[in-house]
């Protein structure tokens, strides 16, 4: 496994880090994310420091990641039940 060095910088602090090749550009990407949210929270709300920015950021980033989760489990469901409706359908036809 091709594993990188590299650095991330968050609220003004550099995150040296280990990690696969393969997820060099996601976490650059996220890093870039995190710092634009801070930006955008600092310029919208009464932030009297980073660390509010980032409790904000992550309260954020926790609600979009059940909400994905939420909505990938109803995808999922709904798609179980139209598999099902299907497979009642050919055996119906099988018969």
């Amino acid at each position: 496994m091709d594993v990188r060095r590299i650095t991330i910088n968050i609220a003004g602090r550099t995150y040296p880090l280990n990690v696969p090749a393969a997820e060099e550009e996601t976490l650059r990407k996220v890093g870039k994310q995190i710092e634009s949210m801070i930006k955008d929270f600092e310029a919208s709300f009464d932030v009297r420091d980073k660390q509010d920015a980032l409790a904000m950021c992550a309260l954020k980033l926790g609600t979009n990641a059940e909400v994905f989760a939420l909505n990938n489990e109803k995808n999922i469901n709904a798609s179980n039940e139209r598999v099902q409706q299907m497979n009642k359908l050919l055996e119906e036809l099988e018969k």
